[in-house]
C-alpha cells in the first residue's frame, strides 16, 4: 500500500507537507443517523438543547412521549427553543411565546394570532427513536429514508445485557477511530489488562469501510472484568481454533466483535459512534453499546456486572487521556504531524477523508 500525503510523514526541518486535506481538518458528513441524545435524558413534556458541529438543536418530547427534533434557536430573536415550554405536541418560545409545531412550522403568536401572517419557522431534522438513543439526520432531509439505519441486533437478543457508554471526548473523531482499529495499543492498558501481544491477521476494504481481525495471546493474569466479558471459554475447533476479535468501521460507525475459540456467538459485540459537538470538530460526544454475552448460569453476569463498569471504565478512561494528548499535539503544531506505518490506521485515515468533509474556516 502506498503511504498518502495523509499519513502525516514530517520533513526534518519540522514543518508538515503540506497535504492534500488533512485528515483532523475533515468534518463528520451529515447524511448519516446519529445520537445525540441518551432517551432517558428527556422527559414526557420537556425540550433539551445538543449541538452537531456547532449546529444548536432542540430535541423535543411531547407530552404522549413522541420526540422530534428542531433547530434550537426561535425565528424571532434567535433565543434557543429549548429554554421554552412543551405544551400538547408544541414547543412554545420562552421569550415572546411563539410557538412551533413538530415541522418546525411558527402556528401561533399570542399577540398577533392565528390569523395573521406569521413567519417561515425553523428547520425540522428528521428524528428516531431506538436502542435507547434518540437520532437526529443532520444533513439533506430528502435523503434520511434511503440512508440505513444501523442495525444492532444483539441489543434485541435477550442472551446479551448491554453497558451504555454517553460521553463527552476532547479530541477529534477520528482519534478515537484509529484507537479502536490499531489494537496494538493495548501497551497502553497493561496496569488494567496485563500484558497482551497482539496479532495482526488480515485487512478487508471498501469505498467507505474497513475491516480488521486479530487474534491474541496474554503472558499476564487476565483482569477479572474481562474474564465476566469474555465469560467461559469454549473448546477450540478446527474453524475457529482461536480467539477472534473483527473490527469494523462502517463509516461513520464502528462495530467490534470478539468470539472466544470455538465460539459460534460473539462473547462481546460492540457498537460505537462519534458525534462531533463544536463547529471545529474538536471535542466529540460518544455513544456506544457494548454488548455481552451472558453465560448459562442465570443471573451470573448481573451478579458480576460491577467487575464489568470497573474494567470498562477503566479502559475507556486511558483511551480518553491518550487521544485528547493527541488533539492537544495537533492543536499546538496547526496540522497533522503523525508518522503512521500500521496499513490499518493508513486505509482508515484514507476512508475517513473519502467519506467527510472539509470543515469550514472559522
Amino acid at each position: 500500500m502506498t503511504m498518502s500525503a495523509t499519513s502525516g510523514n514530517t520533513p526534518a526541518s519540522g514543518a508538515a507537507e503540506v497535504n492534500e486535506q488533512d485528515l483532523r481538518k475533515t468534518g463528520a458528513h451529515p447524511d448519516y443517523w446519529y445520537p445525540l441524545l441518551g432517551s432517558r435524558k428527556v422527559k414526557a413534556g420537556k425540550a433539551v438543547g445538543v449541538t452537531f458541529a456547532g449546529e444548536p438543536i432542540v430535541i423535543v418530547r411531547t407530552e404522549t412521549g413522541r420526540v422530534y427534533a428542531l433547530e434550537d434557536r426561535c425565528a424571532h430573536r434567535q433565543v434557543p427553543l429549548h429554554q421554552g415550554v412543551v405544551s400538547g405536541d408544541e414547543i412554545q418560545c420562552c421569550y415572546h411565546g411563539w410557538v412551533y409545531d413538530d415541522s418546525g412550522k411558527c402556528v401561533n403568536i399570542p399577540y398577533v394570532g392565528k390569523s395573521e401572517r406569521i413567519p417561515r419557522g425553523v428547520r425540522a431534522y428528521p428524528c428516531r427513536e431506538d436502542y435507547g438513543f434518540i437520532f437526529v439526520f443532520p444533513g439533506d432531509p430528502d435523503k434520511a429514508d434511503s440512508v440505513p439505519f444501523p442495525e444492532i441486533p444483539t441489543w434485541r437478543d435477550a442472551k446479551y445485557k448491554t453497558r451504555v457508554l454517553d460521553d463527552e471526548v476532547a479530541c477529534h473523531y477520528s482519534f478515537l477511530q484509529e484507537n479502536l482499529m490499531d489494537m496494538n495499543h493495548q501497551f497502553l492498558h497493561r496496569r488494567i489488562m496485563s500484558k497482551i501481544s497482539t496479532t495482526f491477521l488480515g485487512l478487508r476494504e471498501g469505498d467507505d469501510w474497513v475491516e480488521v481481525d486479530y487474534t491474541f495471546s496474554r503472558t499476564g493474569k487476565q483482569p477479572m472484568g474481562e474474564k465476566v466479558i469474555i465469560g467461559l471459554r469454549g473448546a477450540p475447533t478446527e474453524d475457529k481454533p482461536k480467539d477472534l476479535m473483527t473490527v469494523r468501521t462502517q463509516y461513520p460507525y464502528q462495530i467490534l466483535k470478539f468470539w472466544t475459540a470455538g465460539s459460534e456467538h460473539p462473547a462481546l459485540d460492540l457498537w460505537i459512534t462519534y458525534v462531533p459537538v463544536d463547529k471545529a470538530q474538536g471535542i466529540n460526544h460518544t455513544f456506544g453499546l457494548i454488548n455481552i454475552r451472558k453465560p448459562g448460569i442465570p443471573g451470573l453476569l448481573d451478579l458480576a456486572w460491577p467487575f464489568v463498569i470497573w474494567f470498562t471504565n477503566g479502559i475507556f478512561a486511558e483511551d480518553r487521556w491518550v487521544v485528547e494528548m493527541e488533539q492537544q499535539a495537533f492543536d499546538a503544531q496547526g496540522e497533522d504531524w503523525n508518522q503512521e506505518i500500521f496499513p490499518v490506521v493508513q486505509s482508515v485515515r484514507e476512508m475517513l477523508i473519502r467519506n467527510g468533509i472539509p470543515i469550514a474556516s472559522q
